[in-house]
């Protein structure tokens, strides 16, 4: 899925449908170096290369429906300049589904605690795809302090999403017919969790890149499943969400860290560049 429609004035719409938004089954690249060990009393699958002479960790965190797997290309790459962290979360792949709510509170607080017992510490260059980059949006606004950038993948900005209970009936039919409950779950949150996001003090001094997939081709076909707002009201907020941030427009993918990972590694280096200056 492209936001490129919400985050640019341009004619160009969604090019898949809301399955899409919830990550099509990713592809099963191996996460051969991913361990699983007992985190808050539940299994948690994650990979962490450690670099002892980094100045930062970066932490990914993926999209719905989507596993640490889809960073592969993303990872050794940017390892030589810091540590690097990915997981997932409760519900895919290896780790433990839980009974704790899906909001995005609750996920970024687990995703704390899951840093500081892994002895992973701040400052965080914060990288999210899709409903992982609305994640790492509150990360950033809760704890400001822990936080030196964000590298925003195709990322999913606060009221984009409608509340669940406006999505046509058969948007949520599809939701309980395709999707796992902890999917499931995660959909119905996102319109709060873009709300908290919303409320929170803005952090227009922490660098930003946002890395927009508009395509351009003729396979680019225009569907929307009624669970998106396209209103003009919207897009300006999205647009106002973060001034100084900068924008990144390709004709890529929406999983744009399988396709073109050279794009995501040149922004995630570009953050730390600017964090080792400081």
């Amino acid at each position: 899925m492209t936001f490129a429609s919400i985050l640019i004035p341009a004619r160009t719409l969604l090019h898949v449908s809301l399955l899409c938004l919830l990550c099509a089954s990713p592809a099963q690249a191996a996460a051969e170096r991913a361990t699983v060990d007992t985190i808050d009393g539940r299994k948690l699958e994650s990979l962490t290369i450690r670099n002892p002479a980094a100045k930062a960790t970066v932490v990914f965190e993926n999209g719905s429906r989507a596993t640490l797997d889809g960073w592969d290309k993303v990872l050794d790459a940017v390892s030589p300049a810091a540590t690097v962290f990915a997981y997932n979360r409760p519900g895919y792949g290896q780790s433990e589904a839980t009974g704790a709510p899906r909001d995005g509170a609750t996920i970024v607080d687990e995703l704390r605690s899951t840093l500081r017992q892994k002895g992973l510490a701040p400052p965080y260059v914060l990288v999210g795809h899709s409903l992982g980059g609305l994640y790492m949006q509150l990360f950033a606004r809760r704890y400001p302090g822990e936080v030196k950038g964000l590298v925003l993948v195709d990322a999913l900005y606060p009221r984009v999403i409608k509340k669940p209970g406006d999505f046509p009936f058969y948007t949520r039919a599809g939701k309980w017919l395709f999707f796992s409950r902890t999917v499931g779950d995660e959909i119905d949150r996102i319109h709060e969790t873009g709300e908290l996001v919303a409320a929170l003090p803005r952090i227009d001094d922490k660098p930003i890149i946002r890395l927009v997939n508009r395509p351009l081709g003729s396979t680019a076909i225009p569907v929307d499943f009624g669970a998106f707002n396209f209103d003009e009201g919207t897009r300006a907020f999205v647009r106002g969400l973060y001034p100084k941030a900068k924008t990144v427009v390709a004709d890529a993918s929406h999983q744009m860290q399988r396709t073109h990972p050279e794009i995501v590694v040149a922004a995630i280096r570009e953050i730390l560049a600017l964090e080792h200056a400081e």
